[in-house]
């Protein structure tokens, strides 16, 4: 008479022994690719190590230069701003285009259509050069008398020609990004919160804003990461930002791979930076829901009860 089944001991037999025999199988494909990649990565690293015109004494010299540290400082400023004030303008221009105003609607369609359409370097150069189209810039009521004005080759300067053209194109995919989040709230939640009382604006930063923020800041964190190296173009009107400040280095010394080198070491420490931010926001407002490949799976005891 066979002995009670230990805690410990796990039945064999046909079944077991096939699903031990299937995770024990060597799939050729995983070994040459793993294979590939390991040679491409000593090849990568003996390049990097051994090759002598990155110059990577130059790079080390000037990593921590203040004037690349300064020009790191004035790109994530200049993303920051763009990307706030493109989130302003974004969810306007979302609320416009979910209206029931059909003018309303179509202006903001047209508006994002433009800035969508148009690359981001011709609108920093026309920007930088509206003096020439727009000479003073006034304040006052239109078609009546004027208050205050300005001569716009002192108002359009590098930095608010910048600021003006990243927050406008950010606005028009911000835009697309926060109407996209909010018509991926069911309507059966306002249903629901208007049957419990809610006030049309409890019901939006109750219940719609959190849930359409877990639709939104994925490829919202992913367009802050495009306007950070976007921010490159405003080298172009003479802008200290981080390409510039690497640019003006080598203009003087001819080191310019070491000088790109750096820029992209700094671009790239910045970006993973704020990636590890999105993830922390992403999981924050993803909390109570089930996230693909994220979910637990069940462990089985030896009696095939799941805990």
């Amino acid at each position: 008479m066979a002995g009670p089944l230990s805690l410990t001991e796990r039945p064999t037999g046909p079944k077991t022994d096939d699903v031990a025999l299937s995770r024990r199988r060597v799939r050729p494909w995983r070994v040459v690719a793993g294979t590939v990649l390991a040679v491409v990565a000593v090849l990568l690293v003996h390049f990097l190590v051994t090759n002598p015109r990155l110059e990577w004494d130059v790079v080390g010299e000037y990593l921590f230069d203040p004037s690349v540290l300064s020009g790191l400082g004035t790109t994530v400023w200049l993303a920051v701003a763009a990307t706030v004030i493109g989130s302003v303008l974004g969810a306007l221009l979302a609320a416009a285009q979910m209206s029931q105003f059909p003018p309303v609607r179509w202006a903001a369609t047209l508006y994002i259509g433009v800035f969508r359409g148009i690359p981001p370097l011709v609108q920093l150069i026309f920007w930088f050069n509206l003096a020439y189209l727009v000479p003073r810039i006034s304040l006052g009521i239109p078609f009546g008398p004027e208050f205050a004005s300005w001569d716009a080759n002192e108002v359009i300067t590098p930095v608010t020609a910048a600021v003006i053209g990243l927050s406008l194109v950010e606005s028009a995919y911000l835009a697309e990004i926060i109407r996209g989040g909010l018509l991926g709230v069911e309507q059966g939640q306002r249903d629901a919160a208007r049957a419990m009382g809610f006030t049309p604006g409890q019901t939006f930063f109750r219940v719609v804003l959190p849930q359409a923020m877990r639709v939104i800041i994925p490829p919202g964190g992913s367009q802050f990461i495009s306007v950070l190296k976007g921010t490159a173009l405003v080298s172009v009107i003479a802008m200290a930002d981080l390409l510039h400040s690497v640019q003006v280095v080598y203009n003087r010394t001819y080191e310019i791979v070491p000088m790109l080198i750096v820029a992209c070491l700094w671009y790239l420490a910045v970006v993973t930076l704020f990636t590890i931010g999105q993830r922390w926001l992403e999981r924050h407002f993803s909390r109570g829901h089930t996230t693909g490949g994220l979910t637990r799976r069940p462990k089985k005891t030896s009696h095939g009860v799941s805990v």
